[in-house]
């Protein structure tokens, strides 16, 4: 099995290059949506959350089957399959001449996507118990790293070209594939690997079965809400900055990349320390209620030079997702670590099917012609919501599981 240090490292570059490959489209796919749609806003808002709930359908069928898979196969031949779908993906946005192609492309990126719950078995596999927030921080430091050059680069390019960005990211992404072939080393040991079921495999039965471990049930559902709360950026960043503060794809490439550069330094460099000092379930409050505030300010703001002011406050939220993850991880044996993070990614999944329908569609709803007065900021507000609900059912979940479950590391 290979060594811990090594191992995350080289799962950390695979992320970071993976992620830079989704950041450099993320200003630009709205507009081109907005452009296949000739220019209709408001269908634009509509057919970018529909792309997302698509994507985000095909995780969750497909995420516990790549996760029972990597439990019986290793996590190194998942990972490496769902890079080479996603630079397909790439090059068929960047060709694509109707909007039936983008979801075509959206259809097959969403089943080979599984990166993320792979990522993260991977991590639990190498790391001992009482280092995995630490561990799981480096995942959300590589989405944040991914997440400075991406948007950057993506906004630079493509405010000369819609479909040049779509180019760099099916080369870099192809790139980390062609580095993980070679370098990328396995996680699983062979005394802990189990045969595939489809019990397991089956994404309905796969979240029934984490009833198994209540604290694992329970924090499942603060997850659910946490991410639902989250994929506002990707779902109305774009359409949200450029409406409300008349914002081009640069001016949203470098917010994005402050929102990088501080997720880097809270969840690689503090939040293992901040964990470790106030223990994780505090950390998952303290996560979910900054989070909170700062959905309500993005949506209170109307100057856009606040959105920077609020992005500094609201970097605090990323120590919660390294403190939840971390728990469920030490509440299940090492053989069921894929299939749990496969049932995790179905849960993500779930809010990734909701998130981009019901925010775009507050969105649309709250800027139509036909509303006297129009709140372009009620998206914001109800992910503020979402995130204070999910303060609720981790206490609920705290309260109802073992003490010794709960106990701080």
């Amino acid at each position: 099995m290979a060594r811990p240090k090594p191992a995350i490292i080289f799962i950390f570059i695979t992320l970071f290059l993976d992620i830079f490959g989704i950041g450099v489209i993320v200003p630009v796919l709205p507009k081109l949506v907005e452009q296949l749609q000739g220019g209709d806003l408001e269908a634009a808002a509509h057919s970018v959350g529909w792309l997302g709930a698509l994507y985000a359908l095909m995780q969750f069928i497909f995420s516990p089957v790549l996760g029972s898979l990597s439990d019986r196969f290793g996590r190194r031949p998942v990972i490496l399959g769902s890079l080479l779908g996603s630079g397909i993906d790439y090059l068929v946005l960047a060709w694509a001449p109707t909007m039936g192609w983008l979801y075509f492309a959206r259809v097959v990126s969403g089943i080979t996507a599984a990166n993320i719950s792979a990522a993260s078995a991977y991590i639990a596999d190498v790391t001992p118990p009482e280092k995995r927030a630490a561990g799981f921080g480096m995942i959300g430091a590589a989405f944040g790293l991914g997440f400075i050059a991406g948007p950057a680069i993506g906004g630079l390019l493509g405010a000369h070209d819609l479909r040049t960005p779509f180019f760099v990211a099916a080369g870099i992404t192809l790139l980390n594939w062609l580095y993980g072939a070679f370098v990328l080393p396995e996680s699983l040991a062979k005394e802990n690997r189990r045969p595939f079921s489809w019990e397991s495999a089956h994404p309905i039965k796969a979240l029934v079965a984490l009833k198994r471990w209540p604290i694992v049930f329970g924090l499942a559902g603060t997850h659910f809400l946490s991410v639902l709360s989250g994929n506002i950026y990707p779902a109305l960043w774009v359409l949200y900055t450029g409406y409300r503060y008349g914002w081009d794809s640069k001016m949203v490439g470098w917010s994005l990349a402050l929102v990088g550069i501080l997720a880097a330094v809270v969840q690689a460099g503090l939040a293992g320390k901040v964990l470790k000092r106030i223990g994780e379930k505090r950390g998952i409050y303290v996560g979910l209620l900054g989070m909170a505030a700062a959905m309500f300010c993005y949506g209170s703001a109307n100057k856009g030079w606040m959105i920077f002011a609020i992005i500094f406050v609201g970097s605090i939220a990323g120590i919660g997702s390294p403190a939840t993850q971390s728990m469920i991880s030490k509440a299940v044996p090492a053989d069921e670590q894929g299939a749990v993070q496969g049932a995790l990614n179905s849960i993500m999944s779930i809010a990734g099917i909701l998130a981009p329908v019901l925010w775009t569609a507050l969105f649309s709803w709250s800027i139509a012609d036909e509303r006297h007065t129009k709140v372009p900021g009620l998206a914001f507000y109800g992910a503020s919501l979402a995130s204070i609900a999910a303060v609720g059912l981790a206490w609920r979940a705290f309260r109802r599981a073992q003490p010794e479950a709960v106990q701080e590391a």
